[in-house]
């Protein structure tokens, strides 16, 4: 069995590296920049921060992954991609014509799900739809942030 050795520097992953540090520094100076602060809670620019900072350890991430690249990466699983993207779409699309942040969130867990080769869709259909409602409370309730509306926010 032999391990593969390094190959040098992966450019791609790079790119991404320096963008993703690029998006943090952007998020982190809009936040910074935020007139509005919470009268009490969490504001939009601690969300803003933490987003930033999250954006910028993903960047630090794709560093190192670029650095130690291997010799296979194996190839790409373009069915894959195709569900992501459709989750992504099904995310816009719901937002754009009303039906709100759960369920187009509820959609785009299902379908990432599926890219992962789960085929549970009723599972999965009730565990995103846990997941979008306590993420939605979160923003709303905790933070005081306002997540797009449909029929099932009006209900909280």
């Amino acid at each position: 069995m032999s391990t593969p050795t390094a190959k040098g520097l992966h450019k791609p992953t790079l790119v991404i590296g320096i963008a993703l540090f690029a998006l943090a520094f952007i998020t982190w100076r809009d936040a910074s920049a935020m007139q509005i602060r919470a009268t009490y809670g969490m504001g939009a620019d601690a969300a803003s921060y933490f987003v930033a900072l999250f954006l910028a350890v993903m960047g630090a991430g794709h560093l190192v992954a670029a650095f130690r690249w291997q010799d296979d990466p194996g190839p790409t699983d373009w069915k894959a991609v195709g569900w992501v993207a459709l989750g992504l779409a099904s995310l816009i699309a719901a937002l754009w014509f009303g039906a709100g942040f759960i369920a187009g969130s509820t959609l785009l867990f299902v379908f990432t799900a599926r890219a992962f080769g789960r085929r549970a869709w009723l599972a999965d259909l009730a565990l995103g739809f846990v997941l979008s409602l306590g993420i939605f409370l979160l923003f709303n309730k905790l933070l005081t942030l306002s997540l797009p509306m449909g029929p099932l926010e009006r209900l909280f």
